[in-house]
This record gives structure tokens, C-alpha cells and sequence, in this order.
């Protein structure tokens, strides 16, 4: 008869081999999602749709993969904030255009989309390493133009797209003004267990149980939590108590790591705000907070009033 302790070596045997066929084999697909489900890769509208001001900006990432992006003004001569965008992990940037289109509105700044690899009309196929390189293409190419404030540039980054945003801003203190992050998770490592439970046991961040033997596998760990606690630009946590996908959880402790170090950082939770759609149930408290987060870091120069006054006195003479 096979004795219990045998069994359960077995059992234990068994979920560690499952464990590895599954993160060889689909954790890019379990991370990245470029195309949703019964959709296509290609953008299903463009900005011209909800007539948009923009234009497509193609760019290099620095091992050469071509990317593309929208580059979405208020009016052709805002030099307003310049947000840079970095979206969720499912779908493209077409999916976010009713949401830029508002956040135009009430913010009265200037949004650059980004495309990552693989997303979109943009080569490759996505990674850690090469997104964190297109991130950095879209940032430099911001901060050579001449037709924004570049002392104003914002970085915007949900979900997956706050990982992206939190690298990128630690890494570029001297371009980046601040960084808002919204429903964010800690890392993929303490995500592979939410997603996947009876991985918690084998793969994890730092403040997690287990032996995490696995961890050596993950080629996207995405460890935010490890990131965030040496960003010195104002940070605006946005946090969705219902968020479904990612443990609200997730953000307070980022917030924490953030805040032991950084005094310019900023929580605030909405109660039925869900992993998307945080920005539309949060209402006009939503958009507030950012104005108000705005105002106090990256207030407005006289520049920008005076060219604002002056498009809104064009505009009235159509």
C-alpha cells in the first residue's frame, strides 16, 4: 500500500511539473493580450472618429522595432500637460479612446498613446525587457519636441501599464514630472497565485509564503512593488475597491513602499471603481482628483493660459 507521505510527494510533484509546463508554455499569454477575444489585432476606430485632434507618430524602439502611436491635443497649440498613456494588457489603444477623449476634456492637457510591441500596428512580439525599451522611445521622442511644455509630462500607466509607468519614471527623473498609477498590481509573481492558486505556493513576490522555486521561470515578473519605492516624482494612487482582477490590496501596499520613502504621495480609493472602469463609475470625483493632483505638481505656466484663452476666443468666432 502506498503510504500517505508518498502520495502526497506525488501530489506535490505533480503541481510543481504542471506549474512549469504552464509558465514555459503560456505565461506570455497570460500576461499580454494584444487582440481580444473574437476581435482583431487592427484598431477598430481612430482618433478622427470622435474627431480627435492627433496625428500617428511611428517610432524606433532602440533594438530597432518599429512601434506606433497617437499623439491626441486638445487644440492644435495646447501646451497643456502631456500625459503618456501606457494601457492595460488586453486589447489596443483604439479601446481607450472614449476614455482619452474625456480625460482631454477635463484635464485640459495633450495624451500620447503608445503601442506596445506586438499591440496594434506595432512589430514584434511583447516582453518585459522590449517594452520597457518602447517606453523609453515614446518618453525621448516627448521630450524633444518643441510644440509641448516638456517640464510637463505626465506618466499615466493602468494595470500592467502602471508597471510600465513606474519603471520608466524611476528611470527618467529629470523628464518625467509625475506618475499617476491606477489598479496595479504589486508584481506578476503575486499575481501568477491570483490567477492561478495553487501557484501561490510555488511562485511569489517578497511578501509572500512558500518556497516561490518557480520564480526563475517567470521572464515578465513585472515587480512593481520593487520598482516604486525609488520613484522620487509625485505618485497619485487610483484604486478600485471592486477591482475584480488585480487585489485592491495590491495597491495599498504600493502605496506603502511608495509612500516610507516619497512624502509627494497621493491615495485615493472609489468604492465601485472595477479593474476598466474605475474612470467612468469614479465620476466627476474621478477627474477632480487628477485636477487637483495637477494643480499642486504640475500647475499651469502663463504660457499655458494665455494660449489657452486664445484658442477658446477662436474657437467662439467659428
Amino acid at each position: 500500500m502506498v503510504s500517505y507521505v508518498s502520495v502526497l510527494l506525488y501530489g506535490v510533484g505533480g503541481i510543481v511539473v504542471a506549474g512549469m509546463a504552464l509558465l514555459v508554455a503560456f505565461q506570455e499569454k497570460l500576461v499580454y493580450v494584444p487582440v481580444l477575444p473574437g476581435l482583431t489585432k487592427s484598431y477598430p476606430i481612430t482618433p478622427a472618429r470622435l474627431r480627435l485632434v492627433y496625428e500617428d507618430v511611428w517610432l524606433r524602439s532602440s533594438d530597432g522595432i518599429r512601434l506606433h502611436s497617437w499623439f491626441i491635443k486638445l487644440f492644435p497649440e495646447c501646451r497643456g500637460p502631456t500625459i503618456l498613456f501606457f494601457q492595460e494588457n488586453a486589447g489596443n489603444i483604439a479601446h481607450r479612446l472614449e476614455m482619452v477623449r474625456i480625460m482631454l476634456q477635463r484635464l485640459q492637457c495633450n495624451v500620447f498613446m503608445l503601442s506596445y510591441r506586438g499591440y496594434g500596428a506595432s512589430d514584434g512580439y511583447p516582453s518585459q525587457h522590449g517594452i520597457i525599451n518602447d517606453a523609453q522611445a515614446a518618453l525621448d521622442h516627448l521630450s524633444q519636441r518643441t510644440d509641448i511644455d516638456t517640464d510637463r509630462i505626465v506618466v499615466f500607466g493602468r494595470s500592467l501599464g502602471g508597471a510600465v509607468g513606474s519603471v520608466l519614471t524611476k528611470n527618467n527623473p529629470d523628464k518625467v514630472a509625475a506618475l499617476i498609477l491606477e489598479n496595479t498590481f504589486t508584481s506578476i509573481l503575486d499575481m501568477a497565485g491570483v490567477l492561478l492558486p495553487f501557484l501561490k505556493w510555488v511562485i511569489g513576490g517578497p511578501g509572500t509564503k512558500g518556497p516561490k522555486i518557480l520564480n526563475f521561470l517567470v521572464r515578465s515578473p513585472w515587480s512593481t512593488i520593487d520598482i516604486i519605492g525609488q520613484v522620487k516624482q509625485p505618485i497619485l494612487f487610483l484604486s478600485g475597491l471592486q477591482d475584480e482582477m488585480v487585489p485592491p490590496s495590491h495597491m495599498q501596499m504600493l502605496y506603502a513602499k511608495a509612500a516610507a520613502r516619497n512624502r509627494q504621495c497621493i491615495f485615493v480609493e472609489f468604492p465601485t471603481g472595477m479593474h476598466m472602469d474605475t474612470w467612468l463609475s469614479g465620476g466627476d470625483h474621478y477627474w477632480r482628483t487628477i485636477q487637483q493632483f495637477f494643480e499642486k505638481h504640475v500647475p499651469k505656466t502663463g504660457y499655458d493660459i494665455d494660449s489657452q484663452r486664445r484658442a477658446a476666443a477662436g474657437r467662439s468666432t467659428l
